[in-house]
Parts: structure tokens; C-alpha cells; sequence
């Protein structure tokens, strides 16, 4: 999406991946510094890693304690987070929901969800369920909601009743022998009215199957994938971002194969 940004505005500029050990991110953020990057997008399990690791943070990256994407400037490397307004976004847009008084379930507590759960819990929701694999996590992170978001009614493990909607912020999902991220003996997927799966690729994981066979409204993570993307370009490059031309090129990578 971001070289056919970049095309589409015609700048000379190039975007690309490369698989960096946690280990050696300090080293790869000097790196990309040295050799004149314009900026770079972090993804796991680098988020929460680089808030310590930038020279400075912006109001994003402070308020939602993780560090998606970093501009080189003359401050050095800038950690934002461009992640927390993608999902909300996101949400209303490909699932119509309002998340003022919802209830909602979080399955996942790394980069992307504790942002998720410090965001959600911002838009007023009533009540927000956190499962992680190591509970530890969770308690943290609905201590801090506890503390920020004193409103929100927040509890580690599954809900008795029902919810408006579930999210997955696993990686679960990604390879097609992958387990369910959620135990339907501990929470049947009737139980709620929708899911919303970060996870693109597939278009459609086993778990937003599932769903759609419960009756549930679903939504992968491709629209939060968009304009995560869309406001990092903007940060990069001061322009605002095509975003039609990023969704199609979205689109015909993720979906023509």
C-alpha cells in the first residue's frame, strides 16, 4: 500500500520489509537512522520494545504506551502510535459499531492489544473482558484501565453473558491448522453480535468463520491495517495519504491470491 502511495503521489521513495531478531532493534532503529530513513513501521514483537528505544515519544506512543511507527528527524527517531485510531476506525466503519456502552471481550494482550484495550476502554465502553494466555498481562493491563478509564467495568477471563462483540488481537489465525483463539466450552460465539479479527491474512480465519456460521457480523483487520497505514504515511511524508489507492493495492494483494 505504501509504494503505491508513493507512486500515486510520485515520490521516489521506497517501502520495504525486513525481519529484524528483538535482540538487534536498538541496533536496526540506529541503522535506519544513520542511513537516512525517512521513518519505519514496527509490527511484533516490537511495540512495546521500541518505546524505550526512541529518542523521543509523541502524545500517541506516551497515551497508548506502544511504538508502531518512527520518523527520523532532527530530535533523532520519534516514536508514534498510529495504531490506537486504526482500530476504532476501523470498527465503525466495517462493522458499524458505536462502542459508547458496549460490552466487549479482548482476546490478547501484546503490542496491538494492550493498545486496543487502552483504546476501547477511551470510547466510554461499559464493560471490557481482557483474556491473555499469561493472566499476568491482562491483570496488568486492566490495572492500568482501572486507574486511566475509572468508568469502564473491567474483568480478566471470559464473560457469563453476552457481549456486543469480540476481538481477537492474537496472532491465531495466520496459518490455516491454527487452533481457535478462544475456547467456545468457555464462551460460545453465539454469545456475542460480532468479532472482528486483526489478523487479514486469510481474508477469512477459521475464527471469522466461525462467527459468520454463529450469526455474527465479522471483520478482518484489513481497515485497521489501511489507515494505521495511512496516518503513518502522512506522519513520513507531510502529504495526505491517497486512500483509496492504498485499499486497492490492500485489496489486490491480500485477496487476488
Amino acid at each position: 500500500m505504501h509504494n503505491a502511495a508513493f507512486a500515486a503521489l510520485g515520490l521516489n521513495w521506497r517501502y520495504l520489509a525486513f525481519e529484524v531478531d528483538p535482540k538487534n532493534l536498538r541496533a536496526a532503529i540506529e541503522g535506519a537512522k544513520a542511513m537516512n530513513f525517512a521513518g519505519i513501521n514496527l509490527t511484533v514483537p516490537h511495540k512495546l520494545l521500541a518505546v524505550e528505544m526512541v529518542d523521543a515519544l509523541d502524545e500517541s506512543a506516551k497515551k497508548w504506551s506502544a511504538v508502531n511507527t518512527v520518523k527520523f528527524n532532527e530530535k533523532g527517531a520519534v516514536g508514534f502510535n498510529t495504531d490506537a485510531d486504526a482500530i476504532t476506525q476501523s470498527l465503525r466503519e466495517d462493522l458499524g459499531l458505536d462502542l459508547r456502552g458496549a460490552k466487549i471481550l479482548l482476546i490478547g494482550i501484546g503490542g496491538a492489544g494492550q493498545t486496543a484495550a487502552l483504546k476501547i476502554a477511551s470510547e466510554k465502553v461499559a464493560e471490557l473482558f481482557l483474556v491473555n494466555r499469561t493472566e499476568e498481562k491482562a491483570d496488568a493491563v486492566a490495572g492500568e484501565i482501572i486507574e486511566r478509564f475509572p468508568s469502564v467495568k473491567v474483568s480478566v477471563g471470559f464473560p457469563k453473558t453476552e457481549v456486543d462483540l469480540v476481538i481477537n488481537a492474537t496472532s491465531l489465525g495466520l496459518k490455516a491448522d491454527d487452533a481457535l483463539p478462544l475456547d467456545e466450552k468457555q464462551f460460545p460465539l453465539k454469545q456475542t453480535r460480532a468479532v472482528y479479527d486483526m489478523v487479514y491474512r486469510p481474508a477469512e480465519t477459521r475464527l471469522l468463520a466461525a462467527a459468520k456460521a454463529a450469526g455474527c457480523k465479522t471483520a478482518n483487520g484489513l481497515g485497521m491495517l489501511l489507515h494505521q497505514g495511512a496516518k503513518a504515511f502522512e506522519i513520513w511524508t507531510g502529504k495526505p495519504a491517497p486512500l483509496d489507492v492504498m485499499r486497492r493495492a490492500l485489496e489486490q494483494n491480500i485477496y487476488a491470491h
